[in-house]
């Protein structure tokens, strides 16, 4: 007997249209009025000054509490409830074996058919991709935390806010940052597959150069990626290095 899928997905997105079509209709307005703004802000200098801001930015920004990404701003506390609470965890350890095992395309299928195509379906793609390394390793962090260092804090009297940041939160620091970094690596992998729905952006000229045939074209693309890979990733290292250090 074969199971299809799509006969107990399809009626529940049509009940989601058709009853919640207006705050999907918010969600894709606010959204894409978001990232028009950065996309101009972006647009208003020539590429060379533009690299310069952003080199200038990334220096200072390494010293400064940065905004996280969405994905690793709802990852973070589940993983840490999920650290604390052994039934969390179990709940949402099969929840995380089907979100990492799925094709990365096929979380791009809902998405459209409830905010049809553009960037909207792409973003929110995205940061669902983004969240399971993050939590998962955000878990194993905080796990991992010695209880010596723990049951310290208790003992000076240290309230649980306090051994969380000043004590979990540092040694916890490196297993975190290769949860960031698979999170900025997994959803800038998302950024190529956003392309075929219409997104925009590098992802589209990734797609323009493989259907084209275009190797220069794809290339490029694919190196500014990177680019934008590594300079996320140093500026989260040292925003959390500089953190740790505070602490």
């Amino acid at each position: 007997m074969t199971v299809n899928p799509g006969a107990f997905l399809a009626p529940v997105v049509d009940w989601l249209n058709a009853n919640f079509h207006g705050f999907f209709a918010v969600v894709t307005q606010v959204i894409e009025a978001v990232l028009g703004a950065i996309e101009g802000a972006l647009l208003v200098l020539p590429p060379w000054a533009l690299i310069a801001l952003v080199a200038v930015a990334a220096f200072f920004a390494a010293g400064l509490r940065v905004a996280v990404l969405i994905a690793v701003a709802i990852a973070f506390p589940l993983g840490i409830l999920a650290a604390r609470r052994p039934r969390v965890e179990a709940a949402l350890r099969p929840v995380l074996d089907v979100m990492q095992t799925v094709p990365p395309w096929v979380y791009l299928i809902p998405a459209v058919m409830i905010f049809s195509l553009g960037k909207v379906p792409a973003i929110i793609a995205t940061i669902v991709y983004g969240i399971p390394p993050m939590l998962r390793l955000t878990t194993l962090a905080f796990r991992g935390v010695p209880k010596d260092l723990k049951e310290l804090g208790e003992a000076i009297g240290a309230k649980p806010g306090t051994i969380l940041w000043k004590i979990e939160f540092p040694a916890a620091t490196p297993t975190l940052l290769v949860g960031l970094n698979q999170c900025i690596l997994l959803s800038l992998a998302m950024v190529v597959l956003a392309g075929l729905v219409g997104a925009g952006g590098l992802g589209a000229e990734v797609t323009r150069g493989l259907t084209r045939m275009e190797m220069g074209l794809g290339l490029r693309a694919g190196l500014a990626i990177v680019a934008i890979a590594l300079l996320l990733d140093r500026l989260s290292r040292g925003a959390l290095d500089r953190k740790r250090k505070g602490a």
